[in-house]
């Protein structure tokens, strides 16, 4: 096993606090009152890890060995079993939606244990757990006004039950919890990428041809009831995260029904389908020209769209020079900017102003402006790119520092929900002397669309 990395740091399991309650197993009742010196010793060594040198750590790894380790159960096993944790290995024993006590649990299904036990010992697999905790917080940020003590409480609760799943299942094993929303959190691959080193399997040694995730989360579509079968009504999956990952690193994915019970896989569906974006041919074809002497370009798109690329790859070689409220900060200076600049005889391309120009009211005063300005001419480029798409490009920006040359953060939902919900599309009745449409397109090298074709939401 290779030494502790940079970003990691030891912590001690912490000792049990929680009050019995009727959900918590008889074993563990029992143990509340068992003195600690004649406690068995719990063999999960807790640890915290960071995404980059110099920030706070994100993912908590739990690794458990059993008491009687041998040589077999330390070589490479090349061949990898992953699972999700919540409703893949577990749900909550009280029958809640998540259960908050560390007591409060059971298998998925009575035969987890041996399906885990006969790929471990009969067929020769290393299981790891990967699962998203976003309700934990390792360390809260300085300026959070939540009180101190609630993340460590949910912490401590989570390590807990955790402890007691693994002693049940008694495999040496590890389990991952991704709490923030960064290259740990699924799909993207970075809990993945610490299961390799820390088992010291090099990824492109893992056999991923019989390796498999399994989880909860893959995008099916409800069902409804089927009286000759009698199948019974399904709703459909919160998410596609688990078959995304999956996809990303290139092994087979199966949902806890399929892998566990053997039932036949369902439809899915995918919010954001890489299918539809495969890396384009080379071609020639002129996206925008300079139609005018002076003019005034508005764009229309929301976040995420390519604009700030497109402006750079396209109007910028076009002499058109570039207004952008994120640099500004304010509405008032865009204007003020300019009015600047078209009386320096300048073309102007107003390019992230106000999110960005979503509906009519918010472009008229554009449009106004260019009338009050010795009626310089005003195009529009709108850039016709679905939600999901922006929302895929925008976390790929954030979290790729080669695709990001302005240093850009991720987006909260609320930036994408607001433009959409106020949307409308642009017409050249509106004053415009034209709209120039711009479908979305990979625009880049292979090395960089490798990393853009993944699945990062």
């Amino acid at each position: 096993m290779s030494s502790k990395r940079k970003g990691e740091r030891s912590i001690s399991p912490p000792p049990s606090k929680r009050k019995a309650q009727s959900s918590i197993s008889k074993g563990a009742v029992a143990s509340f009152f068992t003195p600690t010196s004649q406690k068995p010793k719990d063999r999960t060594a807790w640890s915290e890890r960071a995404p980059e040198d110099d920030t706070p750590a994100t993912l908590l790894v739990g690794r458990y060995e059993p008491e009687n380790m041998d040589a077999s159960d330390r070589r490479k096993r090349r061949k990898i079993a992953a699972f999700d944790l919540d409703s893949t290995l577990i749900v909550p024993a009280s029958g809640k939606k998540f259960g908050n006590d560390p007591g409060d649990w059971k298998w998925w299904d009575s035969s987890v244990p041996s399906h885990l036990k006969e790929l471990y010992k009969q067929k020769d697999y290393r299981v790891v757990i990967l699962s998203n905790q976003a309700g934990l917080t390792l360390h809260p940020h300085p300026n959070s006004k939540a009180p101190k003590n609630a993340g460590k409480a949910k912490v401590s609760n989570f390590k807990q039950k955790c402890s007691a799943v693994l002693a049940q299942l008694d495999l040496p094993t590890t389990v991952y919890a991704a709490t923030a929303r960064d290259n740990y959190r699924k799909p993207r691959t970075g809990m993945w990428k610490e299961v390799c080193e820390d088992y010291d399997i090099p990824e492109h040694e893992v056999d991923l041809e019989n390796s498999v995730f399994v989880g909860d989360a893959g995008g099916r579509t409800a069902q409804l009831r089927d009286a000759a079968s009698g199948a019974a009504a399904t709703g459909k999956d919160f998410s596609c995260s688990d078959r995304n990952l999956a996809h990303n690193i290139g092994i087979p994915y199966k949902t806890p029904e399929e892998f566990f019970l053997g039932e036949p896989p369902r439809e899915f569906t995918r919010d954001f389908d890489l299918a539809t974006y495969p890396y384009p041919e080379q071609d020639d074809k002129v996206l925008f020209e300079r139609t005018n002497k002076q003019d005034i370009v508005l764009f229309c798109g929301p976040p995420g769209a390519g604009k700030s690329t497109f402006y750079w790859k396209h109007l910028k070689p076009l002499g058109y020079e570039r207004v952008n409220q994120d640099i500004l900060k304010s509405r008032t200076k865009c204007f003020k900017t300019a009015a600047e600049l078209l009386g320096e005889g300048n073309s102007v391309a107003i390019v992230d102003v106000d999110n960005t120009n979503p509906d009519a009211d918010g472009r008229k005063e554009w449009i106004e402006f260019a009338q009050k300005h010795d009626g310089v001419p005003i195009r529009c480029v709108w850039f016709k790119i679905p939600k999901a798409l922006c929302e895929h490009n925008d976390v790929v920006r954030a979290l790729n520092k080669t695709l990001n040359p302005e240093a850009r953060a991720g987006l909260p939902g609320i930036a994408f929900n607001g433009y959409f919900s106020r949307f409308r599309e642009p017409k050249v009745k509106e004053g415009f002397q034209d709209v120039v449409e711009i479908e979305f397109s990979f625009r880049g090298t292979k090395e960089d669309y490798a990393l853009w074709a993944r699945y990062w939401n």
